[in-house]
C-alpha cells in the first residue's frame, strides 16, 4: 500500500530531524509492531535517504536497505497537521498512485516512496522502490 494525499497542497506535512526514540507531536502513524504505534521516519544509509519506521521504544529509525533493516539513531519523522487528508491504496508492482508522498531519493536521484504491508504479523512502513518493482 502506498500513502498519498488526496490534495495537491504541498505543504501538508513536513519533515524533523530527532532522535533516540524521540517522536514529534503529529507525528505520522503507520502501523503497529508488538501492539505500539509505528511512526513514518526516515533516515539516510550509504548515500540514500531511505523511508522507514520509528518504533519509539526502540530508540531509533529502520529503515530497508538491500534485503536487511538497518537501524539508525538520528532520523526524520514526518509530522503533518491533518493527517485526514492521507490515505493507504493499494498498489502493485511499483506503480504508484496519483499524490504518493515522496519520503526519499536514491543516490543516483530516483524517488522512493512510502509504503506499508503486513510482514510477519506486524503492520509495517517501508520504502516503495519503483525500478525494482516492490516495497
Amino acid at each position: 500500500m502506498s500513502l498519498y494525499t488526496r490534495t495537491t497542497y504541498r505543504n501538508l506535512c513536513h519533515w524533523v530531524y530527532t532522535s533516540g526514540g524521540d517522536v514529534p507531536d503529529n507525528a505520522v502513524a503507520g502501523g503497529v509492531d508488538s501492539g505500539e504505534p509505528i511512526f513514518i521516519g526516515r533516515a539516510k544509509h550509504e548515500d540514500d535517504v531511505v523511508p522507514g519506521k520509528v518504533v519509539p521504544s526502540h530508540r531509533v529509525c529502520y529503515v530497508p536497505y538491500a534485503g536487511a533493516e538497518h537501524a539508525n539513531h538520528s532520523y526524520q519523522v514526518l509530522v503533518s497537521m491533518d493527517e485526514s487528508q492521507f490515505d493507504w491504496v493499494p498498489e502493485a508492482e511499483g506503480r504508484l498512485p496519483p499524490g504518493a508522498v515522496q519520503g526519499g531519493i536514491t543516490a543516483d536521484g530516483e524517488p522512493l516512496y512510502i509504503g506499508r504491508t503486513v510482514h510477519e504479523d506486524t503492520l509495517t512502513i517501508g520504502k516503495i522502490h519503483c525500478s525494482h518493482g516492490c516495497l
